[in-house]
């Protein structure tokens, strides 16, 4: 018999070294690997991931146009940092930026002037959050910064939020020594009030928070009604506090489904907002922008100057080097969408969500009584909250359990403080989830909650379960 080499196209996919000799996980493997076997071995260790179009937990993008895919592959080795050496990126980046401040009523833009537009691309909201945290601190210092510039060292920073803030503003506070001062919330109510705000602001308070479309319910914070309340405390004497907006999540829907809410730089006492591209902005992760009212609420003392890439450049990030595809897959969005198609898009989705909750609410468990309570049915945004109705004898983490052994992520958790008692499973709908998707879950929940029914009192899973 001829000598096969295991360079030979003959040679047998799964017997050779993958198959008989373990490969190293935890340190640099010995000899070399051909590009095709390596490829297979981690292609089939990746196998073992949940479907990404199926996963319903997370609100990052998951699909988008193969010509977009295309687009981002070829940029994935320019360097976002480098404005010197690839201009056109660059130019992209500010274009998407002044896209993203014009949707949300950002001051004296100008056609003309690209440079009119204050505001950043990030990798996500988090970094977008730290950023524009920072500026906020910044502008407290300086107000209490005295003859010497120290005077604000005696004091310390609030910022005031509800509790069900995502966890990136836990970490600003930590991070950057602000004091957090959370909101609670309630049973039956998952969003912060004013009077709330009003109560717990201060001299010292850099910001308040308000969240469009929360990680939670998907709700949408009263804005406009915070900076009312804001406004009036202000008139009276009190502190004079500006408000971050979090649109995370809604950035990208509320201007095209719901344009008559006031909630962005039209608002004079909103100073900064966030946004994930790479969640309803409908691009791959990870892209954010984070955007200012004008100049003067971003302190210059923020931007750093370098020139050793070939260029004198300004800076506002966390993050240096990152690749430029992310950017140049939201401006193939912006470009291929429109307004019009946003517009499609949101709509559809919301229309997909409000069935799912329609059908969520009609569903029946033992002796006919409703199965789910919906909190929020897709209509703020396209993400549905739904708890079990009291009494039921299983729990939401026993239904998310067995969606598992469908392939859907429906995840189940526990609200903020002061509702933690409450347990809830979320479905997010996002560009992907089809109609006929909603109908297929659907059908499989009328199958799970069958088998759960049958199941001893108490289920088989349980909050504890699944924190270990």
């Amino acid at each position: 018999m001829p000598n096969v080499s295991r360079h030979s196209s003959l040679t047998p996919a799964y017997t050779g070294r993958m198959s008989n000799n373990p490969i190293p996980a935890l340190r640099l493997p010995d000899e070399s690997m051909e590009p095709e076997l390596t490829y297979r071995y981690i292609h089939d260790e990746l196998m073992l991931d949940g479907s990404s179009r199926l996963n319903l937990a997370t609100f990052v993008t998951t699909w988008m146009d193969p010509e977009a895919g295309e687009l981002m592959s070829e940029t994935f080795d320019k360097n976002m940092i480098d404005k010197d050496e690839y201009p056109v990126t660059a130019a992209i980046e500010q274009r998407c930026v002044c896209m993203v401040a014009d949707l949300f009523h950002a001051e004296n833009l100008r056609d003309d002037d690209p440079s009119t537009a204050i505001g950043v691309s990030t990798v996500g909201s988090s970094e977008a959050v730290m950023l524009a945290g920072l500026a906020m601190k910044w502008r407290w210092r300086d107000k209490f910064a005295g003859t010497d510039g120290d005077g604000w060292k005696s004091r310390t920073p609030n910022l005031v939020m509800g509790s069900n803030v995502q966890v990136v503003w836990e970490k600003f506070c930590r991070y950057f020594d602000v004091e957090a001062r959370y909101l609670p919330m309630a049973d039956g109510r998952y969003v912060v009030t004013p009077e709330q705000v009003v109560d717990a602001v201060d001299e010292d308070t850099i910001g308040v928070v308000a969240i469009l479309g929360t990680t939670f319910t998907g709700e949408l914070e009263p804005v406009g009604e915070i900076c009312a309340a804001l406004d009036t405390l202000a008139r009276g004497g009190g502190p004079d506090v500006p408000v971050h907006v979090d649109a995370a999540s809604g950035g990208f829907v509320v201007p095209f489904l719901h344009p008559d809410v006031v909630w962005d730089f039209r608002l004079p006492r909103v100073v900064s907002i966030n946004v994930s591209g790479h969640k309803y902005g409908l691009t791959y992760p990870g892209i954010g922008f984070v955007v200012w009212r004008n100049s003067d609420h971003l302190p210059e003392d923020l931007v750093f100057r370098v020139n050793y890439l070939g260029g004198d450049m300004p800076t506002f990030t966390l993050n240096f080097s990152r690749p430029g595809n992310q950017v140049v897959g939201q401006y193939y969005n912006f470009l291929r969408l429109g307004r019009e198609g946003y517009t499609s898009v949101m709509r559809t989705l919301s229309e997909t969500a409000q069935w799912l909750s329609h059908e969520l609410a009609a569903m029946t468990g033992p002796d006919n009584r409703p199965a789910f309570q919906v909190i929020s049915d897709g209509s703020a945004i396209p993400v549905v909250a739904f708890k079990l109705v009291d009494g039921t004898k299983f729990t939401v983490f026993d239904v998310s359990s067995l969606l598992r052994g469908y392939g859907w992520q429906v995840p189940a958790y526990t609200m903020p403080d002061n509702a933690s008692d409450v347990a809830v499973l979320r479905v997010v709908v996002r560009e992907g989830f089809s109609a006929n998707l909603a109908r297929a879950l659907r059908d499989d929940l009328v199958e799970v909650l069958a088998k759960l029914d049958k199941v001893g009192v108490g289920g088989f899973a349980d909050e504890e379960h699944f924190a270990h």
